[in-house]
């Protein structure tokens, strides 16, 4: 079945989304939300496009120890389970993933200036994740 597939860089104060186009090949930023309003965002996105799956980006540690960060990405994601029973959502890892974002950032030329942006490191860290799911890297 196709359709898109949604990355997500969950964080305390915001949202990095990402996803790709229907036929599964190309992954894009799409936006950056404030944390709290990321399920009215979610909830309108998914009424625009048909989403076959979301990927949550998870910070896991070793000792089987959850963050903080973790654990309301767990509260959340049961909470959409629940709410899009039909759309899978997955947690893939996403250690290293803001560090990774940085270097994609200098490495495309994007100013000093404008890498302090913490809504366009989020965006990135959300492609990465999505990339990193779909085996692209």
């Amino acid at each position: 079945m196709r359709g898109r597939i949604m990355g997500i860089d969950y964080g305390k104060k915001r949202v990095g989304i990402a996803a790709t186009d229907p036929l599964q090949i190309i992954v894009s930023a799409v936006d950056t939300v404030e944390t709290g309003s990321f399920e009215d965002y979610l909830a309108s996105y998914i009424k625009a496009e048909p989403v076959v799956k979301i990927v949550f980006g998870f910070p896991y540690r070793s000792g089987n120890k959850v963050s903080e960060n973790g654990i309301a990405i767990e509260k959340v994601t049961t909470h959409l389970r629940k709410r899009y029973p039909d759309i899978p959502i997955e947690l893939v890892d996403e250690s290293y993933t803001s560090r990774d974002a940085m270097q994609v950032l200098i490495q495309s030329g994007v100013k000093q200036k404008k890498r302090r942006d913490k809504k366009l490191l989020d965006k990135m860290s959300a492609v990465l994740i999505l990339q990193k799911f779909l085996g692209h890297i």
